[in-house]
């Protein structure tokens, strides 16, 4: 890390993410000048359940930012901060600004019945038209409707629902507000007006003012609190600005913000991100489970389809068969095993399905087993399976009247480090990958927005002609796109019609047997 005393102002992007808690201090090119993390505390009640506590959040994040401002000489010139988080996870406060109670993890499934009370009650093109979501059990409505049902004390103590980025800026501030990315993930927010779906909410008995105003990303709140400041180390000059969306925060970081470029972003969930400049109605998007947002780039859009468990499900096999190997061991032993992986195929939909597939139920799926299959072969087929289902993706994504033609694909995010998997990914798709040289886009991307709400830089365009990201390119491997393209059609595309019904008895089993 570099410590060099200098007379530049100092940004903090602060990541809360579903596998670790983040905070990044950066000088106005971007580059780090020092880090700290911890794991993100979750709880695991039961099959399907993942809550955090709120007060496990923010002291976490409080000690990451503690840490990280310790390692600099000059704290004095941290001028702003701004948070990323994942986006379907809400905070409930009271007036008071304490919580009610725990928040629900995103990738939750516990409201499958609240999904479906609103499948029963609106029509599902009609809210994605107002929306841009398609209905699925994670966004932040049916959570609200999940508490008000399972603890009404609790919601009725409820004065305000908080996403995650404002929750920490919240606690740093004393000011609750939302930007309109994170708006975008809760299915109440009304993406052509951008302003909560009064409408849509009245029907549901729900007050608009249960949400926190709505402001732009890197807006200023204010000075952190002095109580804060104290704790943490940091300047009581230091602003607090709105953060966002992690994955459109790291689109921000590496200047996807028009159309024409897609970001790949690879974490605990992988997201295909694609900058568009209008919403997006045609119903047929979110009946293949891709979604419309609000960019935190002013007036732009983004279309957006999710590997939910990208990321994930490399971690779930690590730890279940790495027997303490790392992921170099790992890769290297995929590396061995020929493109292909013996025949064995790999579905990623450990916990959902993802675009274009649009079923709430999900399992994933290993075919193709012999017992010439080693942990490497299987390993490989892993990585195989994403990068076939990121094909699977962005043809889909084709097809859909409005989403602007692709010419460059730039990745971000901790899985970029993983060489095998990008020379996979890239000769699956056949189309060069442009690679971020840092691993922290999404961090890099927050701290933007806090350069945004100090003035640091002047605008967006300002801001991308200021950081200084290095990128170099995976190419595809040519000998071998042929083969993959026979495996993407000959086996790939036809794994999922082959295991639905039998997934849906397997969840019916499950349902009735195991609860």
């Amino acid at each position: 890390m570099n410590t060099k005393i200098s007379s530049d102002p100092l940004l903090i992007g602060i990541d809360v993410g579903t596998t670790n808690i983040k905070a990044l201090i950066f000088d106005p090119r971007g580059h780090e000048i020092a880090r700290a993390q911890a794991k993100t505390p979750t709880h695991h009640p039961q099959p399907e359940w993942a809550y955090y506590k709120p007060d496990e959040l923010w002291e976490t994040a409080c000690g990451v930012l503690k840490k990280a401002v310790v390692q600099i000489d000059n704290p004095a010139n941290i001028t702003g901060i701004a948070t990323a988080s994942i986006g379907e996870t809400g905070i409930p406060i009271d007036k008071r600004g304490n919580p009610t109670g725990h928040a629900i993890a995103w990738f939750d499934q516990r409201t499958r019945p609240q999904c479906e009370q609103l499948r029963k009650t609106f029509d599902r093109d009609e809210l994605f038209s107002l929306t841009g979501l398609p209905l699925q059990p994670i966004s932040g409505l049916c959570k609200i409707l999940w508490i008000r049902e399972h603890q009404p004390e609790a919601f009725a103590r409820t004065a305000t629902w908080l996403n995650t980025a404002d929750y920490i800026a919240f606690r740093l501030s004393g000011i609750p507000a939302t930007d309109y990315s994170l708006a975008s993930r809760t299915l109440a927010f009304d993406l052509h007006r951008r302003q909560w779906a009064n409408d849509l909410l009245s029907e549901l008995s729900l007050s608009p003012n249960l949400f926190a105003p709505l402001c732009a990303a890197g807006t200023d709140l204010g000075p952190i609190l002095p109580d804060i400041a104290r704790e943490t180390g940091l300047p009581q000059h230091t602003r607090i600005c709105v953060g966002g969306h992690d994955h459109i925060c790291g689109a921000l970081a590496v200047g996807v913000t028009e159309p024409g470029t897609m970001l790949n972003s690879l974490g605990t969930a992988e997201a295909l991100c694609l900058p568009i400049s209008q919403p997006l109605t045609d119903p047929q998007i979110g009946r293949q489970n891709f979604t419309i947002g609000a960019h935190v780039a002013p007036d732009q859009y983004y279309f957006l389809g999710g590997l939910f468990t990208s990321g994930a499900s490399i971690e779930w096999f690590r730890s279940l068969f790495g027997e303490g190997a790392d992921y170099n061991t790992l890769i290297s032993e995929a590396s061995e095993s020929p493109p292909g992986s013996l025949g064995v195929g790999f579905l990623p939909h450990l916990r959902f399905t993802n675009p274009p597939h649009a079923e709430a139920i999900a399992r994933g799926t290993f075919i193709g087993l012999t017992p010439d299959a080693n942990r490497g072969t299987l390993f490989r087929a892993i990585l195989e399976g994403l990068s076939l289902e990121m094909r699977l993706m962005i043809e889909a994504s084709k097809s859909h009247p409005g989403v602007p033609e692709t010419k460059n694909i730039v990745a971000i995010g901790g899985g970029i480090r993983n060489q095998l998997l990008m020379e996979i990914k890239a000769t699956v798709l056949n189309q060069p990958i442009a690679l971020a040289e840092m691993d922290e886009a999404t961090a890099l991307g927050a701290a933007v927005l806090a350069g945004l709400g100090t003035g640091v830089y002047t605008d967006i365009a300002n801001a991308l002609h200021t950081l200084d990201i290095p990128m170099h390119t995976v190419h595809p491997i040519p000998e071998q796109v042929a083969h993959y393209n026979t495996i993407y059609n000959r086996v790939h595309k036809q794994i999922y019609p082959s295991v639905q019904d039998l997934h849906h008895q397997i969840d019916q089993i499950q349902m009735t047997t195991v609860r």
